[in-house]
């Protein structure tokens, strides 16, 4: 039976600290009890969570507090336009395979078995992020193989923990490749060239947790396979500049950023979202105003300091369109 996030988390100030890791900046996620109640029903169901929103809004860092809290090993991948559903499962180092078999080409006593041994297909598979959660073990041992490393994992975490996995923004993908990785998740086992499938133990399943930003529709068959969680910004400014100033506070203590430093970022961001939205454009989100407050925290300490540089490049995190670049 999988280990559900506890609703005592909210008792606890929300703030789940996140430690720099896998090139991963140090950072802050606030869960709020959605969340916790999404993520819980997909451990529940073992259907991966999809988790819809605009960029900023910690669809991505929510992976990352889950994996923390749990206990879990944590892996990701970053989707794009050329990403195929094999790249989740495994990936094949083709330049790799052919620079082995030119130089073994070029061996004039190289025999006809040393050579298919040298460059069979096995020896250049790359894990993929799945492959990591569906047998950690014999990812391991192909990693290594492949004289490449494993992902990072938490002090003391063994395999019986799990793993989350984040697909991150697969709305940039062929419409295929959301697909495929169902494929995978429902059937627990997949197919790797030159050597026995890899199948999911049935007792340990993974937390598959999957992002977009709605760059483009997904497959409806798609869509009734997942659990949907929708995160967003309150749209009422007085709801908005209360949930700003209560992230950045998770972020930034009272010695870092005055609650007037906070507020007077938070006012400036609502005031440019309205027009941004007025516009029909990408407004700045929460990302953007912890930007802010770290780049004016960074570079002065008192208060009167910060509010004076943060009226001066509050335009650099919040103004990034150039039609509004200029006003």
């Amino acid at each position: 039976m999988p280990m559900y996030l506890s609703l005592s988390l909210l008792s606890s100030g929300v703030a789940i600290p996140l430690p720099e890791q896998n090139g991963l900046p140090k950072s802050v996620h606030v869960i709020d009890r959605e969340s916790i109640l999404a993520v819980n029903a997909a451990l529940a169901t073992g259907r991966p969570l999809l988790v819809r929103g605009e960029p900023g809004t910690g669809k991505s860092q929510l992976a990352r507090a889950v994996a923390q809290v749990l206990g879990r090993a944590f892996v990701q991948h970053a989707v794009d336009s050329r990403t195929e559903t094999r790249d989740l499962l495994w990936s094949l180092d083709a330049v790799a395979r052919l620079a082995e078999a030119q130089l073994v080409g070029s061996l004039r006593d190289a025999n006809t078995d040393d050579v298919h041994h040298r460059i069979a297909i096995e020896n250049f598979v790359h894990p993929g992020p799945l492959w990591w959660a569906f047998d950690w073990k014999s990812a391991e041992a192909q990693a290594e193989r492949v004289h490449i490393g494993s992902p990072i994992t938490p002090t003391g975490w063994q395999t019986t923990k799990g793993v989350v996995v984040l697909i991150d923004e697969i709305d940039k993908a062929d419409p295929a490749v959301p697909n495929g990785l169902l494929d995978a998740l429902g059937h627990g086992r997949f197919d790797v060239p030159g050597r026995t499938a890899v199948s999911m133990e049935a007792t340990n399943r993974p937390l598959v947790l999957i992002t977009t930003n709605e760059e483009r529709s997904l497959p409806d068959a798609f869509l009734r396979r997942c659990l949907v969680l929708h995160l967003s910004l309150p749209s009422a400014p007085a709801a908005l500049l209360k949930t700003l100033v209560e992230r950045g506070r998770a972020h930034f203590d009272a010695q870092t950023c005055s609650d007037e430093v906070l507020r007077a970022a938070a006012e400036q961001l609502t005031k440019d979202r309205e027009e941004f939205n007025s516009r029909g454009l990408s407004p700045p989100g929460l990302a953007e105003y912890i930007d802010l407050l770290r780049a004016v925290s960074e570079q002065e300490k008192s208060e009167t300091q910060q509010l004076d540089l943060l009226l001066e490049i509050s335009k650099f995190a919040f103004r990034k369109h150039q039609q509004v670049g200029s006003l």
